[in-house]
């Protein structure tokens, strides 16, 4: 997080003190992770398999609503480059492929329940901007 737009509060959240400069190499990596990590499909994957456990390609396509085959290969191929996911291919006839979550998968679910639990403390402030926004016209 950039100084900038630190909360002031942070220091008592987090390990430490906010550093006063930023490694550019850090938050280049930072601005990548969120880039991927922050898409729908990301996140419903991990969800799915944070709570289904290890699951096969098409168990995996079937679960998670809505995406395509082509988008669940995409997805789950940034997410074995990241770490984030465990592809295992299984050398039967025919093959099949599974994919879990890694502890660095599953300590990235956790950190985007934050997002879940703000999103619940928030929800009538923010569907009450939303109407006062579309009264507006």
């Amino acid at each position: 997080m950039r100084r900038a737009l630190a909360d002031p509060d942070i220091e008592k959240r987090s390990e430490g003190p906010v550093p006063e400069t930023f490694d550019p190499a850090l938050e280049k990596l930072v601005e990548d992770i969120i880039g991927k990590v922050a898409d729908k499909w990301t996140m419903l994957v991990i969800e799915t398999l944070e709570e289904n456990g290890t699951l096969r390609f098409t168990q995996l396509g079937k679960t998670v609503s809505g995406i395509s085959q082509k988008m669940l290969t995409q997805t789950l191929r940034r997410m074995e480059e990241d770490g984030l996911v465990r592809r295992t291919v299984h050398p039967v006839i025919p093959p099949h492929v599974d994919y879990a979550l890694t502890p660095l998968g599953r300590s990235l679910g956790k950190a985007f329940c934050g997002v879940w639990i703000w999103a619940e403390k928030h929800h009538d402030e923010i569907r009450r901007a939303r109407a006062m926004f579309k009264a507006k016209g």
